[in-house]
């Protein structure tokens, strides 16, 4: 128990973790994919799953939580809307290794290359 209150500790206010967080699941990644085409209810973007609509408010307090989505009061209409602005901090962070994935790949592709040269000199 003192764990897992530890590591809600470091996550609150941790931006990339709530996003990588509120990522890591396929029904949450299916409804931020669902408002890039716009405004939507709660009840529009629960209709393609087959999950209760508690489960799908609890799915948007998460994408809430990390910044991704807003819910907006419009008389009646209460619509959620993305937010893409944490995707982008978590872009940047992710860019900081592409130089380093790049290089090893490019480093894999070298020796495979070596690799074959030693094997078609031998034949």
């Amino acid at each position: 128990m003192a764990k897992a209150a530890e590591l809600t500790k470091q996550t609150d206010g941790d931006e990339l973790s709530l996003v990588f967080g509120a990522l890591a699941d396929p029904t949450r990644r299916a409804i931020l994919e669902r408002l890039r085409s716009g405004d939507a209810s709660v009840t529009d973007l629960a209709r393609p799953f087959s999950i209760s609509m508690p489960a799908v408010t609890r799915h948007l307090k998460v994408l809430e939580r990390a910044g991704l989505v807003q819910r907006l009061r419009d008389a009646q209409w209460r619509p959620c809307r993305l937010h893409a602005e944490p995707l982008g901090t978590a872009n940047r962070w992710m860019e900081q290794y592409r130089h380093l994935w790049e290089q090893r790949f490019n480093n894999l592709s070298d020796y495979l290359d070596r690799i074959q040269r030693t094997d078609t000199e031998e034949e």
